[in-house]
Order: C-alpha cells, then sequence, then structure tokens
C-alpha cells in the first residue's frame, strides 16, 4: 500500500538531500508556477526558463521555508522574484496575439491587445498581484504570503493595481 507522506514529511526529507522528496513537492507546483511565470513573461521559453531556475534556487534555500508554512506562496514568491529578473536583463516586450477563429480575427482582440499592452505598463508587483488574484483565483491571505505582505496590504495592492489600470482598460467589475 502507497502512502502518501505530508508536505512537511517531504520538505524535512528534500532538506536532508533527498531529490525524489524535492521533486514530489514541486511537481504539484509546476503547472501554477508556468501560468504565473508566463503572465509576468509572455513568452512560453521564458517562462520555462524563469520557472526551472527558480525550482534551482528553491533546492538551495529550502531551509528558509517556515515550519508549518505552505509552500505554495513561498515557492510563487521565488518565480515571481526570478520573473522580475528575467525582465530586467531583456527588453520589456509585447508578446503577439493569434486569435483567429475561422480565419477573421476576434472582435475582442483590440481589447484583448489593450490589456496586454496596460499590464505591462504596470510595474512587476502589480502585474503579479493582479495575475495571482485573477488568474490563478488566490485569496487575499494567500498572496499575502506570496508576496510578504499582510491580508489588507494585498487587497489594496490588488485595488491599487485595478485603479492604475483604469485610465488605460476600463473594467467592468469592482474588486471582490
Amino acid at each position: 500500500m502507497f502512502l502518501q507522506r505530508s508536505e512537511e514529511d517531504l520538505i524535512r526529507s528534500a532538506r536532508d538531500g533527498d531529490g525524489a522528496a524535492f521533486t514530489d513537492l514541486m511537481r504539484p507546483l509546476y503547472a501554477t508556477a508556468f501560468r504565473v511565470a508566463f503572465a509576468l513573461l509572455h513568452d512560453s521559453g521564458e517562462a520555462e526558463d524563469a520557472v526551472q531556475e527558480a525550482a534551482f534556487k528553491a533546492w538551495r534555500k529550502l531551509g528558509t521555508v517556515r515550519s508549518g508554512a505552505p509552500l505554495r506562496p513561498w515557492f510563487l514568491a521565488i518565480v515571481a522574484n526570478q520573473c522580475r529578473s528575467v525582465r530586467r536583463k531583456s527588453s520589456p516586450h509585447i508578446a503577439s496575439f493569434d486569435f483567429a477563429v475561422g480565419g477573421r480575427d476576434t472582435p475582442d482582440l483590440d481589447s484583448a491587445m489593450d490589456l496586454r499592452r496596460a499590464l505591462g505598463d504596470l510595474d512587476h508587483d502589480q502585474r503579479l498581484v493582479l495575475v495571482l488574484r485573477y488568474y490563478l483565483d488566490m485569496p487575499y491571505d494567500e498572496i499575502a504570503q506570496t508576496m510578504g505582505v499582510t491580508a489588507k496590504a494585498a487587497r489594496t495592492r490588488v485595488e491599487r493595481a485595478i485603479h492604475r489600470l483604469r485610465p488605460i482598460f476600463p473594467l467592468r467589475e469592482a474588486v471582490t
């Protein structure tokens, strides 16, 4: 019978050098980490590289995970910081869209391009908080853990980022 080990047991084993335990820790986080990286970098190759580099950094920094703290926000913070480093090294660019339905552009192509440009104009932390809240649908307490702030500060950051987007790209919904 196969027993599933708790996250804390896996962290303990990985800290002791067990590579398989570390792989078991990272496996369920990879898809979410890639989504964050892709949303911040707009390039799948750069996103994959950023997640891989973040995993290497996580392996080296595993001793900094607080006992009992969830691993996901800790790892996503490393991914976000790696994306920030990648964006600093490369010139900012807007990835091209290819939204074709039946051979013609969708009517929302201009809106999608406007949103992409508007998000590109935000600073890294503002983009990150919107990605975490609206792309990953994270609750404010998990956003707070990922960004190293309080839940109230996370909510405030989301509201400020939306406020900054409004003149550029009007949103229909208020922050929930």
